[in-house]
């Protein structure tokens, strides 16, 4: 990438390499990340070492970094990590990358459920962001969780171990009718899938190469496909004024506030996310008394 080995003209060279495939700000926050990981330079330490020299294994490696940045391959799986909620998470091909809009879904449940003891699950965990993001910032709770990858599980249970909190995980399909748990929860959350196949052809390279499409598919005729299997899993599942939370589609807001409605919810929230779309919802089971 460039000859100069000191700061100022290596991020120089970043900026250079990048410009065409990345905005400015995702380059940006590409290098420190970078920095980050290489040398375990804070933003601080990075603005103030400019004139500094990089040895030629860590030039390496920064030249190993844009040239998979340049194959469009995502920043979290070229490090192997990320952050979620201001918490540390591994992550690889086996589970969906965490994304801002899911931070507001869990920021959503931990300011309304902060001082209580609650049990949550969590269904279709991925990397397991959700369940021990809610666990660390509602300790009086216990938290469940649940994915049909084996792989993905693993992943989470690292997780929860890298930041020392108790989930307890299950290996479930969600889609199956009558599963046997007898555990009743005061909270479901899930981030199904939710995209469309048609949708597909609109996604970007770093998407359809590097994530998983178990996570991230529904068939085009049936795109409520996993809501309704959890909202019927929690007509079972949740206890009297359980609540059900879930990141949506956003061309299906409407339709996720006439399904709840349809299986006995109410005091539906249509919620949007940082960017005005509609994001997020949650219900409360409606319990009749006899």
């Amino acid at each position: 990438m460039t000859e100069n080995n000191s700061i100022k003209k290596i991020i120089s060279g970043i900026k250079s390499e990048l410009k065409e495939i990345y905005p400015i700000e995702e380059i940006d926050s590409f290098i420190y990340l970078i920095f980050e990981d290489v040398l375990k330079y804070s933003k601080t330490k990075l603005l103030i070492s400019q004139e500094e020299e990089i040895n030629d294994i860590n030039l390496s490696r920064i030249n190993e970094i844009i040239i998979d940045l340049k194959n469009q391959k995502p920043i979290q799986h070229i490090l192997n990590k990320t952050i979620f909620y201001d918490l540390p998470f591994k992550v690889n091909k086996t589970a969906l990358i965490p994304r801002p809009e899911t931070e507001e879904l869990v920021d959503w449940i931990v300011s309304e459920h902060r001082k209580e003891n609650l049990d949550i699950l969590d269904i279709g965990t991925g990397t397991g962001c959700i369940a021990i993001s809610i666990a660390k910032n509602l300790p009086k709770s216990n938290v469940y969780a649940i994915d049909i990858s084996s792989e993905a599980l693993v992943l989470a249970n690292e997780n929860s171990k890298l930041n020392h909190v108790d989930i307890q995980f299950l290996q479930l399909d969600i889609l199956k009718k009558n599963l046997d748990i007898r555990q009743k929860f005061d909270v479901i959350v899930s981030n199904p899938p939710y995209v469309r196949l048609k949708e597909k052809k609109l996604m970007s390279k770093n998407v359809l190469e590097y994530e998983p499409e178990l996570a991230l598919f529904v068939p085009d005729h049936d795109p409520l496909l996993f809501y309704r299997s959890i909202i019927d899993f929690g007509l079972v599942n949740l206890n009297k004024d359980g609540e059900i939370y879930f990141e949506i589609n956003e061309a299906f807001g409407q339709e996720m506030v006439n399904l709840l409605e349809e299986k006995n919810f109410h005091e539906i929230t249509l919620k949007k996310d940082i960017n005005n779309k509609h994001r997020m919802i949650k219900g409360k089971i409606k319990h009749f008394e006899f």
